[in-house]
């Protein structure tokens, strides 16, 4: 299989898939403005192949912050593209699409992964997909995309998930997570007063939750959402570490990206040294995969701007792309198999 980028800054479809022909699998990955016109005019240019779209930021070495990106893969990929709608209410109401499909791409946990944009309520959809993905042990990688809005093979929805399954029929595939943070002292909190439906965490080990950030780190309320860059907190799952961004001050409570419930155990994380973890996460694509075809990643809003204020997010990409054909969505929550984590990079690896 080979995997195709192009890109337009201006927002030029025409211009970001410019000597792309015969593709078995799209992504698209548009702006705001032009989503719904970009949904339809790229069916128009490839019919009946299947795709899924949503609105964020691409990559390759350079970012698109408005414009718009294409991610496709061709040349030996067997896909399906579909979507699970109503995620807010009850996803597993469309599961059995995700079953067909699975029948129809065929394929196992060797050679077949499914990769997924969301508009929201991600900790439920994922659990729903996995119960599909599961059986066959098949991995998954996707985002949040921003303004509500994901595509399916040329239609637009709201308060959905679209999912392509995609088999690499020359080859493995392989998914990676990267946290670039690690536990700070040896702080433990039970949260408790949380509000699921918005992202709350009222109290940590029966104290106030801001109270509780602000005394071990010393910042305002205006710092506190600047802080959570270096100073996220993490939600311990099993030997892994899933990362929860601070959205907002509210009250005496904090407001987060991702669900956190009553009785979580939750650690406090700081920023470890970003630079060597990307060094070491391309060393070990390279040592498990000497052949690559495609590399396609999603990396966090708040990776983006916290590289971009370290004037690193351009060096970032260089050295990603020693990787060889590599491209991605900056999202605003990141999916790796049934977890939604924050602040992370989740990629898939094509042999």
């Amino acid at each position: 299989m080979r995997q195709f980028y192009g890109m337009s800054q201006s927002g030029s479809l025409n211009e970001a898939v410019r000597g792309l022909t015969k593709p078995q699998f799209i992504m698209l990955l548009s702006n705001s403005t032009q989503f719904e016109s970009h949904v339809a005019a790229l069916e128009k240019l490839y019919p009946g192949v299947p795709s899924i779209g949503c609105v964020g930021m691409s990559y390759d070495t350079r970012i698109v912050e408005k414009g718009v990106g294409v991610i496709a893969f061709f040349d030996g990929v067997t896909a399906a593209a579909n979507v699970l709608e109503q995620v807010s209410i009850m996803p597993v109401k469309y599961i059995e699409r995700i079953k067909r499909d699975l029948t129809a791409v065929g394929g196992s946990n060797r050679d077949t992964v499914c990769i997924d944009f969301c508009t929201g309520n991600d900790a439920c959809v994922l659990t729903t997909i996995n119960t599909a993905l599961k059986q066959k042990g098949i991995s998954l990688v996707g985002g949040t995309g921003d303004a509500g809005k994901v595509s399916a093979n040329g239609v637009v929805y709201q308060d959905a998930v679209a999912y392509a399954l995609v088999r690499n029929n020359s080859g493995r595939v392989k998914t990676y997570k990267e946290n670039i943070y690690h536990q700070l002292g040896d702080y433990r909190f039970i949260a408790s007063n949380t509000d699921k439906s918005k992202y709350i965490i009222g109290s940590l080990n029966g104290k106030p939750a801001k109270q509780v950030y602000q005394s071990i780190l010393h910042v305002t309320d205006q710092e506190i959402l600047t802080r959570t860059f270096q100073n996220p907190f993490g939600k311990l799952n099993g030997d892994d570490t899933c990362i929860i961004s601070i959205k907002e001050v509210n009250g005496n409570a904090l407001a987060c990206f991702r669900q956190v419930n009553d009785s979580d155990v939750l650690i406090l994380l700081e920023l470890g040294d970003y630079k060597a973890i990307t060094k070491n996460t391309i060393q070990t694509i390279c040592r498990e995969f000497p052949r690559r075809s495609a590399v396609f990643s999603i990396n966090c809003l708040f990776r983006y701007k916290l590289f971009s204020e370290h004037h690193y997010m351009q060096s970032y990409l260089q050295e990603m792309a020693a990787l060889g054909c590599h491209a991605g969505l900056v999202g605003y929550g990141e999916h790796y198999n049934n977890r939604f984590v924050n602040q992370s990079m989740t990629c898939v690896v094509f042999e």
